[in-house]
């Protein structure tokens, strides 16, 4: 049996190849690529004589699934999977599994990283090296605020933890309501018109695609910051840009966009006033790397097993 690391995990090779064979020993012939490549041809070449496949954000279409025919497992080293080709999967009878719960600390880090940023004018303290003072640089403290969870799978309840650790009251709002003390349940509206705060945790699907609306926008307070570690779609990205420049609300961090970085000078957010942006680096922590290697192993052995785990 064949399988294919078809892109790099964010671990050294080395250190991930013993991974790999710590938990596969020798059940398997392990092909491992170094470089990415988003082309269609080159990515069905990688993948056509695999019957496992482990991939991380790197997208793969239904040619590629198509084109792969000897596929049974694809070992998903990411949460997401809406880079990925589900029909193709489906009509070939692929097994997809997902590696939830390698990114919990990393993503919540930085959620409360790029707050406290924002929050404290960290960025605008380098004016200590040029003879600055503290003149126009007093901030804001967590404590006291509302701070608004939107979905709470295992990233947005550990982040209502910490928001309740630092003394902030949570709401929350998600499909699936969870027993969590100092989280109080509200509806998307509420949560939007008297969060301090707000944090996005949402998978992107059809029913999250643009969840974050004008609309909904449009209800946030004038001292709101709207936190996006979740992904790019599920937020109208120009209603953001429009609501900052018009000074409708007091900021945004912003980690995931519609497309992975690089993103276009062009897009709506890069000018847009009072923001803090990163290229979609939240769940990249050495740690976390580490973390989901070993969970995409385990998930193919689990598949060889014939219990397979992580299901989507």
């Amino acid at each position: 049996m064949k399988l294919v690391i078809i892109e790099p995990l964010g671990v050294e090779k080395d250190k991930l190849l013993s991974i790999a064979r710590n938990a596969l020993k020798d059940s398997v012939e392990i092909v491992y690529y170094d470089t990415k490549t988003t082309d269609t041809q080159e990515l069905i070449e990688r993948g056509k004589d695999a019957e496992i496949i482990v991939v991380a954000n790197n997208p793969l279409n239904a040619e590629v699934i198509n084109g792969c025919k000897k596929l049974k497992l694809l070992s998903v080293a990411f949460t997401g999977i809406d880079h990925i080709a589900m029909d193709a999967c489906k009509a070939n009878g692929v097994i997809v599994c997902n590696c939830a719960g390698y990114s919990t600390a990393a993503v919540s880090d930085l959620v409360f990283g790029m707050l406290i940023m924002f929050y404290r004018n960290l960025a605008a303290c380098a004016a200590t090296r040029r003879e600055g003072t503290k003149d126009g640089l007093i901030g804001c403290e967590l404590e006291g605020k509302k701070f608004g969870v939107v979905g709470t799978g295992a990233i947005g309840m550990n982040v209502a933890r910490i928001a309740a650790a630092f003394g902030c009251e949570v709401l929350a709002y998600s499909r699936t309501k969870k027993e969590m003390d100092n989280v109080r349940y509200v509806s998307l509206d509420e949560l939007m018109a008297e969060s301090d705060i707000i944090s996005l945790h949402v998978p992107s699907n059809a029913e999250t695609k643009g969840l974050i609306s004008a609309e909904k926008i449009a209800l946030m307070k004038p001292n709101a910051v709207l936190i996006n570690t979740a992904r790019g779609p599920v937020l109208d990205s120009q209603a953001l840009a429009d609501a900052l420049n018009n000074d409708k609300i007091a900021g945004a961090c912003i980690d995931v966009f519609e497309t992975e970085p690089p993103i276009a000078k062009t897009h709506p957010l890069v000018n847009a006033k009072h923001t803090i942006l990163t290229p979609h680096v939240a769940f990249s922590s050495k740690e976390a790397m580490v973390k989901r290697a070993i969970i995409v192993f385990d998930n193919v052995v689990k598949y060889l097993n014939g219990t397979p785990q992580n299901i989507m």
